[in-house]
């Protein structure tokens, strides 16, 4: 294996941890000390290519295509580590300006694909459809699984809302919170099926997730993807 390679190898290694980096300044040093380590292994090349050169039978002379390959080698090595921090640095940048614009959303009413609603000021609400009109029952649970509220409401065929007022089945206020809902209904052959369904809240909150954004929806935390709509 050609001293290249090798230093190609190693570089390469430290450069990938500084890509998957959450922080700029990291992310630089890691691309700093992958170059200079890629710069000592240049001069042990060059050393021991000129080793080569003071050594070489003279009736058989080294193959200069094979010193040019890897020269090429390092400077493909090089130009990879400072493409690899301008990336990491540009992703830092996006993501900066994402929390900046979506810090407009606090204080705005969403709606979240959830199997969790969050009570927010002593109520919360939900959003679900029905195939047919009839009936659907709603359950809400802590995540323990303790069954604190159990409802059968009146449906119609397609968009139905349904407003929950925090209180369990002996009439006490639960707290605010996120709480687990089952919405289950009739199917299109009349069979017993879970409903699809959204949540409302108010965005009280941005959180950066790693390389996502999610919304804080009082003591619930939604994933930014999860949003149908936005009111005010």
């Amino acid at each position: 294996m050609s001293i290249a390679t090798v230093a190609a190898q190693q570089s390469a290694a430290q450069t990938s941890g500084s890509t998957s980096s959450t922080s700029s300044t990291s992310s630089t040093s890691s691309s700093q000390n992958a170059l200079s380590s890629l710069s000592g292994n240049f001069q042990d090349f060059l050393g021991m290519l000129m080793t080569q050169l003071q050594n070489q039978d003279p009736t058989s002379p080294m193959d200069s295509n094979s010193f040019t390959s890897e020269l090429v080698q390092f400077s493909s090595v090089e130009q990879q580590i400072n493409t690899n921090s301008s990336l990491t640095q540009l992703i830092s940048l996006t993501q900066s300006g994402e929390m900046l614009q979506s810090s407009s959303m606090v204080g705005r009413t969403v709606q979240v694909t959830s199997d969790h609603m969050p009570v927010q000021g002593g109520s919360g609400s939900l959003n679900f459809t029905a195939t047919t009109a009839g009936t659907a029952e709603i359950t809400i649970s802590t995540d323990a699984g303790t069954k604190l509220a159990d409802t059968t409401i009146s449906t119609t065929a397609g968009s139905n809302t349904w407003t929950w007022n925090g209180k369990d089945t002996a009439g006490n206020t639960v707290p605010d919170g996120s709480y687990k809902v089952v919405v289950t209904g009739a199917s299109a052959t009349g069979a017993a099926a879970a409903l699809p369904f959204t949540v409302s809240g108010k965005v009280t909150g941005v959180l950066k997730n790693g390389t996502t954004l999610d919304l804080q929806l009082g003591a619930q935390t939604a994933d930014f993807s999860t949003v149908q709509s936005v009111s005010n």
